[in-house]
């Protein structure tokens, strides 16, 4: 809606998904204790990625103000259906006993402030579907966590393929 070139393909018929990403490089580094209370789900998925698909699929608000900002917002929320565990991948991470990064080789259960046997998820993946008009049938796919391959956060649309493409894609 604020985008001239992006406003009218900003929705179902161009974009085929929708990827909403939250990697940390590091595990809990000594504040397991802490994280094992909360989890990547209630730490990263629910507050940051949620505010993060809202803002991407919300409608135009009335005014800029932060009250019509919130009810576009909580409209979103409102059309996203229960989670089925079908539609989510959870995960642990676990030790490189060959990294030479001495952090990179304690697993999540090695942290000596994580009690143990926790089966607390360090990463979380879920799909999500916005039952409304404009999303109908566009999945907004939800990975964060800790302990990965690199540091990023990102917002991926992919667009659907062009009928008749001439490049070969």
């Amino acid at each position: 809606f604020g985008n001239m070139i992006f406003g009218p393909t900003w929705n179902r018929d161009s974009i085929a998904s929708v990827t909403i990403t939250f990697k940390e490089p590091f595990g809990t580094q000594g504040r397991g204790g802490y994280f094992d209370e909360f989890g990547i789900i209630r730490d990263v998925m629910q507050n940051h990625l949620l505010q993060i698909l809202c803002l991407a699929a919300m409608e135009k608000p009335v005014t800029t103000s932060p009250d019509d900002i919130r009810n576009e917002k909580v409209k979103v929320l409102k059309a996203i259906p229960s989670l089925s565990l079908s539609s989510c991948v959870l995960g642990q991470y676990s030790g490189d006993p060959d990294s030479e990064d001495p952090d990179a080789r304690l697993g999540y259960l090695e942290d000596p402030t994580v009690p143990e046997g926790s089966s607390c998820p360090t990463f979380a993946a879920a799909v999500l579907k916005i039952d409304n008009e404009r999303w109908d049938g566009v999945p907004f796919i939800l990975k964060c966590g800790k302990a990965l391959n690199e540091r990023k956060a990102e917002v991926r649309i992919q667009y659907k393929d062009v009928p008749g493409d001439i490049f070969n894609g």
